[in-house]
């Protein structure tokens, strides 16, 4: 009775997760990785951040076919982004379990903290970017919305590379860090960018989460079933979250995205702090 409720329990949580990741365009990693480093303050960080990238797999599949039916995935940029995260999101998995909890607990609060502190002082929808920099982009989805914008591929190729690594490390699966760089750094409009980044997660978490498993960090089969229960209500949740997308502006997405950020990251911190 109680491996059920906790199955259920997982069930729901990997739901709400999908929702929000998916609405936010980041994956939902970023949410799950802190929530599993308070559920579980046992277990070591390679073991969290595996089961959390399993997730964010399932999440960027099931996104990433919900965003392409409404035709908002930037495809020529987001092979490129997908394939420069490659290298750091390897790098990442295999240095995960070679951290202190405490240490890691702290670096991802810390993270968190400066990318919602980041979004937080004001970053409404871009223009259309600068006349002349970068490649022209024009796409129009189900609903007949145009975007119209211009994509520095070269500027966040170099960017994934970090961007593989770092999300990887931390288990939170990149698109908490490659939504607020496509917005704010390469010009690309919101719903664009998120879309686009669940595209690139699903390449970047595949590959993080084979290099988990042949590393080892899945060493019983608790973890597996975490993974799989968590991934059952993530996919449902994701599809909902890029229905819910449509409702909402891209400046309501970034806040939520930013708020989001400060509550786990400030609540991780304190859990070590106190």
């Amino acid at each position: 009775m109680f491996a059920l409720t906790t199955a259920l329990l997982l069930c729901l949580l990997g739901f709400s997760v999908g929702v929000f990741g998916t609405l936010v365009g980041a994956g939902g990693g970023f949410i799950l990785t802190p929530i599993l480093l308070l559920l579980y303050p046992r277990s070591s960080p390679g073991l969290l951040t595996a089961i959390s990238l399993v997730v964010v797999f399932f999440n960027a599949a099931s996104g990433t076919l919900a965003y392409s039916r409404q035709r908002r995935i930037d495809y020529r940029s987001g092979v490129v982004f997908a394939v420069a995260t490659l290298p750091g999101s390897v790098l990442g998995a295999l240095l995960a379990d070679r951290v202190s909890r405490p240490t890691f607990d702290v670096i991802m609060g810390l993270a968190l903290t400066a990318l919602a502190v980041w979004l937080i002082r004001g970053r409404g929808e871009p223009g259309p970017g600068v006349e002349g920099v970068g490649s022209p982009r024009e796409l129009i989805d189900t609903q007949g919305t145009v975007y119209g914008y211009r994509a520095r591929v070269r500027v966040g190729a170099a960017l994934s590379v970090g961007v593989g690594f770092a999300s990887s490390f931390l288990g939170i699966g990149g698109g908490v860090a490659h939504v607020p760089l496509l917005v704010g750094v390469l010009g690309f409009p919101t719903h664009i960018a998120t879309a686009t980044s669940h595209f690139v997660l699903a390449f970047m978490a595949l590959v993080a989460t084979i290099t988990h498993v042949l590393s080892g960090s899945f060493h019983h089969g608790e973890g597996l079933l975490r993974s799989a229960e968590l991934s059952l209500g993530v996919v449902f949740g994701a599809q909902l979250g890029a229905h819910l997308s449509r409702r909402l502006s891209g400046l309501h997405i970034q806040r939520l995205l930013a708020f989001g950020l400060l509550a786990l990251g400030g609540r991780l911190i304190l859990s070590v702090v106190l």
